[in-house]
């Protein structure tokens, strides 16, 4: 074999069909794969096996799969970012945040829907299970909903701190949307007259 017809491709710098509706539907099969056999391997476990423990395991190990493939593969090439955390020599936790600074050519509106909705209902669901479990006293099933919403709510936090910004600039982006409500609610309000003070 020849050194010609060797092909070198470099990771991310492929060209896309700008007419297609998925860039990338094996990341979007996957990302949608692990956390929906999450989901249905904790409502429909009882139907293929009695063991707590095996259905423990499997579970688990959905949601890993579930939580490294979002991490490291879908966030990046769905809606182009990528979230780490890391602890530095004093044992103080650092989160770093990267974006993509030319989302728009690789990125679609419907990826990006899937990516933010299934991230965003999949942990509604757990936290659904999670009181659930609590209501119907399965205290064991509530160990699996705790799991399930620590590693979804690990993702969605890391990546809507990646996407809007760090705790600080997402509180200071509340308070000037709770500032701007208050006083659009002063301005608009209608001036109250002397018979309504009066009862």
């Amino acid at each position: 074999m020849s050194n010609e017809d060797d092909v070198v491709l470099d990771f991310g710098e492929e060209e896309y069909d700008r007419d297609r509706v998925l860039k990338h539907p094996v990341a979007v099969l996957f990302h949608l794969l692990f956390r929906i056999g999450a989901l249905l391997a904790y409502l429909l476990c009882g139907w293929f096996s009695d063991s707590f423990i095996t259905n423990f395991v499997v579970i688990v190990i959905l949601l890993s799969m579930d939580f490294w493939t979002v991490k490291n593969i879908s966030g990046r090439l769905l809606v182009g970012l990528r979230w780490w955390n890391y602890v530095d020599e004093e044992g103080n936790s650092k989160w770093m945040f990267e974006s993509r600074k030319n989302r728009k050519g690789t990125v679609t509106a419907t990826e990006s829907r899937i990516f933010w909705l299934s991230l965003v209902l999949c942990q509604i669901l757990w936290i659904v299970f999670l009181f659930g479990s609590i209501f119907t006293l399965k205290f064991k099933w509530l160990m699996v909903a705790v799991i399930g919403v620590i590693m979804n709510g690990s993702n969605l936090l890391g990546y809507i701190r990646c996407k809007w910004g760090t705790k600080q600039n997402m509180s200071s982006l509340a308070k000037n949307f709770l500032t701007a409500q208050v006083l659009k609610s002063m301005f608009s309000s209608k001036p109250s007259t002397g018979q309504e003070q009066q009862t």
